[in-house]
């Protein structure tokens, strides 16, 4: 009898235990098909499991940069990007692109404006006429890459062009 007991009180135990972590897993996030709040920012796992940071408790979020991800395994600095660039245009000429350090942007191409963020480890330049530019360390140089309006910095490139920075501001 007594065994009995302790049987049936650790199976209790453990499908409390079971679906209170089940519970607490539904609250923390919302449903795979549902859209975060705002002022929220969800992070999706490999094993497809979310959870849910309010930004208000966020300080920074930091995250390292694969050598494959930035092309060698010295990722240049925010600052490196400052500047004029030399690039091609992919037609056999050239054109400047310059990077200025409150993130606007200005194409040669058409007088054309535009803002630029680094991610990464490259300059990443979306311009006001929709098309897209990434500068980017590929082993020991620097290369352009160019996307038409609508594509996104994953999808293939409409050129890629080397690139050269005339007026080097490191910070």
């Amino acid at each position: 009898m007594r065994n009995r007991v302790h049987a049936t009180g650790l199976a209790v135990a453990v499908l409390i235990f079971t679906l209170g972590i089940a519970l607490s897993t539904a609250l923390a996030a919302p449903a795979s098909g549902s859209k975060p709040v705002p002022g929220s920012m969800v992070i999706v796992f490999r094993d497809g499991h979310r959870q849910v940071f309010q930004l208000a408790e966020i300080e920074k979020v930091e995250y390292p940069v694969s050598e494959q991800a930035a092309g060698s395994s010295e990722v240049p600095s925010r600052g490196r990007f400052f500047g004029k660039w030399e690039a091609g245009d992919g037609a056999g000429g050239s054109f400047f692109i310059t990077l200025n350090e409150d993130g606007k942007a200005f194409r040669s191409i058409g007088d054309e404006r535009g803002k630029w963020t680094y991610i990464n480890g490259e300059a990443r330049i979306t311009w006001n006429d929709g098309k897209l530019d990434a500068i980017r360390k590929v082993g020991s140089h620097f290369q352009k890459f160019a996307y038409e309006a609508g594509k996104s910095f994953t999808d293939t490139p409409a050129n890629v062009t080397d690139a050269r920075n005339t007026s080097p501001k490191s910070l």
